[in-house]
């Protein structure tokens, strides 16, 4: 997946109306009608929300008669998964570097903590039989 594909697929995935419409198609197809109906949105507003994933390549519209149906586009989906897996070493890398720096500072934690511990007196005491012997 090209930079630009990237670019307006995350474009629009970004608003939170789109990526419900994208979850909801997940499960399988569905009217305009019933994709509208969990948000308080006109009909036109929709329209433009499922022009925006079309356009991405996220969705297909099709007409059948008065109806429109909408389905998710399984493989838009893959490519944007294969392109952010690519970025997972990154992270493993990061996420290692993190876990040396945290151990680190545990190790030195628990070195201050022995070095500084109390140290514990011990007393004898005496009776005076004991004193004069």
């Amino acid at each position: 997946m090209d930079t630009d594909r990237i670019d307006v697929v995350l474009s629009a995935l970004a608003d939170p109306i789109r990526r419900r419409i994208v979850e909801r198609l997940g499960k399988g197809e569905a009217t305009v009608t019933d994709l509208s109906a969990p948000f308080d949105v006109s009909a036109p507003a929709i329209s433009r929300h499922l022009g925006v994933l079309e356009r991405a390549g996220l969705i297909t519209r099709e007409r059948h008669g008065t109806w429109r149906t909408c389905r998710l586009r399984p493989e838009a989906v893959d490519e944007l998964g294969t392109w952010l897996g690519g970025l997972q070493p990154v992270w493993d890398r990061r996420f290692d570097s993190l876990e040396t720096v945290l151990a680190s500072q545990r190790d030195h934690t628990r070195a201050v903590r022995a070095s500084s511990a109390t140290p514990t007196f011990t007393s004898t005491v005496t009776t005076d039989s004991q004193e004069q012997s």
